[in-house]
């Protein structure tokens, strides 16, 4: 009989290893920038005139920043509630963009397909797409997306709490610490000809529009140029290879 070698013990993690530890930490910086802004969606929508259960409720359930913020926006200003659903739903409508370019690499079916698509924000989406396989890009897309679940309800309790005594968190910095992580991610996937035309032409647009349409619009118009221009070319990244016989790296 043919035994296995044991393991130096000097050996230290192996590439797979590696690179998914820098998944985790990627997503959980991101997650945590993200999080964090809860605070101020908790005291804005306690002003809006929610309650402490109905802001809980909005961030466990709608559980979209944009949508939850253009939500409570419209009842703030004395809006309607059908005007402040179809404000939410235009702006959320994003998301079914970013299911339609997950959705070949997660390959989830059944309770795990819902649940994905319950976290399928712009963080878990930015943070999967930036990996380099689609077993890591599972790893990023839980961790990015769990993590902001956790953390975003969190910090909307401490700011439907004491928000008022916080004041507001833009004054810190917050805001500027999620559009920053997001750049950092997109940042490296801008390397191709390609992808820094769709980046711009997106960006050209979604600046043009955001003067004069109602807010979801631009977001909405930028992501249609972008697929159109990226149609042709989608990227070696998001081509899901064949689903390999085991692959245990799809239980994130």
């Amino acid at each position: 009989m043919t035994r296995t070698p044991p393991r130096p013990a000097h050996d230290g993690p192996g590439p797979d290893d590696v690179a998914r530890r820098a998944a985790v930490r990627q997503a959980l910086s991101v997650a945590a920038a993200t999080g964090v802004y809860g605070i101020s969606f908790g005291a804005l929508s306690v002003a809006a005139g929610l309650d402490l259960w109905q802001t809980m409720a909005l961030s466990l359930l709608m559980f979209t920043g944009g949508s939850q913020f253009a939500f409570v926006g419209v009842l703030g200003a004395g809006g309607a509630g059908g005007a402040a659903v179809a404000t939410a739903v235009l702006l959320g409508a994003r998301n079914a963009l970013y299911g339609a370019v997950l959705a070949p690499l997660l390959r989830y079916a059944g309770l795990r397909r819902l649940a994905a698509a319950h976290v399928t924000i712009d963080e878990s989406t930015a943070v999967a797409t930036a990996q380099p396989t689609p077993t890591l890009a599972r790893v990023g897309f839980w961790w990015a997306g769990l993590g902001v679940l956790v953390l975003w309800n969190l910090f909307t309790v401490v700011g439907a709490v004491v928000g008022d005594a916080l004041g507001d968190p833009r004054r810190w910095g917050l805001d500027a610490a999620a559009a920053a992580a997001f750049l950092g991610l997109l940042w490296p996937r801008l390397a191709s000809r390609a992808a820094q035309v769709v980046a711009a032409g997106a960006a050209v647009v979604a600046l043009a529009l955001t003067p004069v349409a109602p807010a979801g619009v631009p977001v909405l118009a930028a992501a249609v140029v972008a697929v159109v221009l990226g149609w042709r070319d989608p990227g070696p990244r998001l081509r899901a290879p064949a689903r390999p016989a085991t692959d245990p790296g799809g239980h994130a």
